[in-house]
């Protein structure tokens, strides 16, 4: 069911390249390959009814792809009806989820970025501000399925922030309702501005305005190929948070580790739709415990079927001659979970480069980071946690630079300026510094 790799072997080094690049291939718009053209001529056609026809366009593609027999004066749910599920949701979901926000808030504001001003240098006054983007779109997977986490985990962060509009879209059921618990999510986040639409339709919608749907300066949220896509076409008419493969994880274990432990672990990233679940170990021992354990735990899934094919296809347990090896090869996959399940996790951390989260400790799994710890769990995926970073209140700032000279300053950096324009064949700049030391 999951393939065993030993690195120790060239044949198992060969495997273990291959799976890296499998999971590569599976990022796709990330790791620079080209889309299939099929797909993108398909996602193009959407971007452009939209961006032609507008709203009507939108409910059309709406009713197509999710069933679901939306007008235009249906797109946005009233605050009223926001209000009605979060009163239909239980006690304690929404003493759940308001935690769940307030961790989130605590921690985003606590990582904020703040104005800086460098200390005043004869004359030259220097300052770094930043502000709030103006409008952000969340986009929360929806039809089949629900995600009330993904509001918590993106949108928060924008309110954090100070963006203050955040529009929220998500897929509608063929009924045309968004889950309650969604809508609930929402009123407890402080947001009234959802709208049901999902897919290529409501990238579209969000980055370039429709009638209903005002535009946005930056898309955030998962979705599959096809949103994914999309957010890539869109990206500089607005920003975006990232291109998301694969939800994944790997386990970096030595013999401390509770197999059990590990194997349910690496079944909560497999049992995504898809998902992928590496161990990294040097024990042995281990490797066929974990083998066993997950066989054992994975029938009493309710995606067991799903969770089967993800570990077949995306997941492996790996066997390397020792700890320094197992963190180069952790390095190398760059995963978006880290788990650290080893004696001392603080120790090996300290040789951790590339990760979007890392969980230290057999009591840390990634599900605390997915629901309640604080950090967003939208985080890099497919190896590009190597240059990427997970989502935060930072990603919803701009900064510029404020820079304040008197005369003697400018007369001090004068001859620079003139050498440098002089060098670059640019007498106008030059010229605008020289007619201020005339006067």
């Amino acid at each position: 069911m999951i393939r065993r790799i030993d690195a120790r072997t060239s044949e198992g080094r060969a495997a273990l390249e291959n799976l890296r690049a499998g999971l590569s291939a599976e990022q796709g718009m990330v790791s620079g390959q080209a889309p299939d053209a099929t797909l993108e001529a398909a996602v193009r056609r959407i971007l452009d009814d939209v961006r032609r026809r507008g709203d009507e366009a939108v409910c059309e593609w709406t009713r197509k792809f999710d069933g679901a027999a939306v007008r235009v004066a249906d797109l946005r749910v009233p605050e009223e009806q926001i209000e009605a599920a979060y009163k239909s949701m239980p006690r304690e979901f929404i003493q759940t989820v308001t935690r769940i926000r307030d961790s989130v808030r605590r921690f985003q504001r606590l990582i904020l970025h703040r104005n800086r001003t460098a200390p005043e240098r004869d004359g030259r006054k220097m300052r770094l501000l930043y502000r709030p983007l103006a409008r952000v779109g969340v986009y929360v997977p929806g039809g089949k399925a629900f995600y009330p986490s993904t509001v918590l985990m993106t949108a928060v962060p924008a309110l954090a922030a100070g963006v203050p509009q955040v529009a929220v879209a998500c897929p509608p059921s063929a009924g045309g309702d968004i889950h309650p618990s969604v809508l609930a999510v929402c009123r407890v986040a402080g947001l009234g501005e959802v709208y049901r639409m999902g897919g290529v339709q409501a990238i579209a919608a969000f980055a370039y305005g429709t009638s209903a749907v005002p535009a946005v300066e930056k898309i955030v949220g998962p979705g599959n190929t096809y949103v994914q896509l999309a957010k890539k076409i869109v990206f500089g008419r607005v920003a975006i948070d990232s291109f998301a493969g694969p939800s994944e994880v790997v386990v970096l274990a030595d013999s401390s580790a509770s197999a059990a432990l590990v194997a349910a672990d690496m079944l909560s990233q497999a049992e995504h739709d898809p998902g992928s679940a590496i161990l990294v170990t040097p024990e042995a021992s281990l490797a066929t415990a974990v083998v066993k354990e997950i066989e054992k735990q994975v029938g009493g899934l309710k995606r067991a079927e799903a969770t089967r094919a993800a570990l077949e296809k995306y997941s492996a347990v790996i066997v390397v001659k020792d700890m320094d090896e197992a963190v180069r090869v952790t390095n190398l996959f760059a995963p978006e979970h880290l788990e650290i399940q080893v004696k001392d996790p603080k120790d090996v951390l300290r040789s951790i480069r590339s990760a979007g989260a890392v969980f230290l400790g057999r009591y840390t799994p990634v599900a605390v980071g997915d629901y309640v710890a604080g950090p967003s769990h939208t985080l890099p995926t497919g190896g590009t946690a190597r240059w990427a970073s997970g989502l935060t209140a930072n990603d919803f700032l701009r900064s510029m630079s404020v820079v304040e000279y008197d005369r003697d300053a400018l007369a001090a950096d004068a001859d620079d300026i003139f050498r440098m324009a002089e060098v670059e064949g640019l007498t106008a700049h030059a010229a605008s510094v020289r007619r201020r030391l005339e006067k």
